[in-house]
């Protein structure tokens, strides 16, 4: 029995419903940060796949996605996942379409409950009925949390530890490669490469939240964390 998972449920259950990126009581967003949501973005990604972002890591988009990913809110799962099928309508191909979550460090997610990437493939699978979440990819031991590491030690701290089951691979289709925020571009490197190495080519990426750009926080570069 998963009493987590069961738990963080009843949770959901309880909590009022509320704006996700504010917590007004209006739901899913109210006026305000609606009018903040996207606009969508393509951050490039040399030696990966095309990009496709709901929208920048700022505002009433990151407070939600800092809600649900950090402070136990699984039910803003719904909303964001409504957000991140506008961006998959948009990079659909061949039928079906394989949504594929970029791996979490094992510890991180049973931190959060489950793998929030992973949720959010399955809330964008729930509203299309062609599309399908695969989960080939594993994030072997040794990796660590990547937040204050800049792009070099990222890569570094992923090399060799993105490990796919060929048991789990998806089928024909169109594959997306899935994450919440894309920052130096890392992590989709290294999913993408690890697909590549068993013959499964990636269609392109959609993640919620664009920080490509460093945050500037007190004079330090402020990235997200994984």
């Amino acid at each position: 029995m998963d009493v987590r998972g069961m738990a963080a449920a009843l949770v959901d259950l309880v909590l009022p419903g509320d704006c996700a990126g504010c917590g007004a009581p209006v739901q899913p967003w109210c006026p305000q940060c609606r009018a903040q949501l996207g606009p969508p973005t393509r951050p490039p990604l040399s030696g990966g796949p095309v990009v496709l972002a709901v929208g920048r890591y700022t505002g009433p988009l990151r407070s939600a996605l800092l809600r649900y990913k950090e402070r136990g809110r699984r039910n803003i799962a719904g909303p964001l996942g409504v957000l991140l099928t506008a961006a998959v309508d948009e990079a659909v191909g061949p039928s079906p379409v394989w949504l594929v979550p970029a791996p979490s460090r094992p510890a991180a997610a049973r931190a959060r409950g489950g793998d929030h990437v992973a949720r959010l493939c399955r809330a964008v699978a729930a509203r299309r009925p062609g599309v399908r979440v695969a989960r080939p990819l594993r994030l072997g031991s040794g990796a660590r949390d990547s937040v204050g590491l800049d792009a070099e030690q990222r890569a570094a701290n992923l090399a060799g530890r993105v490990r796919v089951r060929p048991a789990a691979l998806p089928g024909s289709g169109t594959v997306l490669l899935v994450d919440d925020v894309v920052t130096t571009g890392a992590t989709l490197r290294t999913c993408y490469d690890a697909l590549a190495t068993v013959d499964v080519g990636v269609g392109a990426a959609v993640v919620l939240c664009d920080a490509t750009s460093p945050l500037i926080t007190g004079g330090a570069q402020s990235y997200p964390r994984r």
